[in-house]
């Protein structure tokens, strides 16, 4: 396959950026986005060119570092898909495809395809967390828990904090990131403690950080490569109207 690629590129935080093209050829339909991008990367070396800069690290599915917008979809054309586990059968030879970063206030490009996502990381350390007390682990079956509520706690926590819900949605917001990590703990009898603490100081963490406000698209939904549901955001809207009529 021949593809032809208009990436980003940006020097810096500082620098106005723009699209460069570049021409992929003889791409193996079996490669992945990542190691497409790594043989173009190889060409630009060899001919004394800056490489492209863009994150990744498990190339597993796991991580959420490959935060790629293609053809104006986050991570690309494929549902329930990371960067990394896109192949390059799911594009045709001769097409035209355009790379991005992600494209969302809170997520500054540093460098390319590269966004500073240390918003999520701060939205998680205002509350995703439970109070336990030290020592050895307890037994699994120790703690009951109703198996419905253990589906959907861990549909929740498959969250990888990837962002592309952010930039699927056009009010830039991170409701179903927040949702995810505030209902997955609310589910489990463990997150009892600070259920509702965390829901006021994780929503308020979301807002400080410049995230829009959720309107019910769906579109978050659609683009999240571990198909979280919009439910999460319902769980989350629950919890802090109690918490807000509790006086927390």
């Amino acid at each position: 396959m021949n593809l032809t690629l208009h990436v980003w590129r940006q020097a810096g935080q500082d620098d106005n950026g723009g699209f460069q093209t570049y021409e992929a050829k003889d791409v193996s339909p079996d490669m992945s986005f990542l190691e497409m991008l790594d043989v173009v990367n190889e060409g630009l070396e060899a001919s004394g060119q800056e490489p492209i800069a863009f994150d990744h690290d498990c190339r597993e599915g796991i991580c959420g570092m490959c935060s790629l917008q293609i053809n104006g979809v986050p991570h690309g054309p494929d549902r329930g898909t990371t960067t990394c586990q896109l192949h390059m059968r799911s594009f045709k030879d001769g097409d035209t495809v355009v790379i991005e970063p992600w494209r969302a206030g809170p997520f500054p490009v540093l460098r390319d395809l590269v966004v500073d996502r240390t918003a999520l990381d701060r939205i998680i350390e205002s509350g995703g967390y439970i109070s336990v007390r030290t020592g050895a682990a307890q037994d699994a079956n120790a703690t009951p828990v109703n198996k419905a509520d253990a589906d959907e706690a861990f549909e929740y926590a498959a969250c990888i904090g990837c962002g592309a819900c952010v930039a699927a949605c056009k009010n830039a917001s991170a409701s179903l990131f927040t949702a995810a990590k505030v209902s997955h703990l609310a589910r489990l009898p463990q997150g009892q403690v600070e259920r509702y603490e965390r829901v006021v100081s994780m929503v308020a963490q979301m807002d400080q950080e410049g995230f829009g406000s959720c309107t019910n698209q769906y579109e978050c939904e659609a683009a999240c490569p571990k198909e979280i549901s919009v439910r999460a955001i319902a769980q989350m809207n629950r919890d802090f109207l109690v918490a807000s009529l509790r006086g927390r």
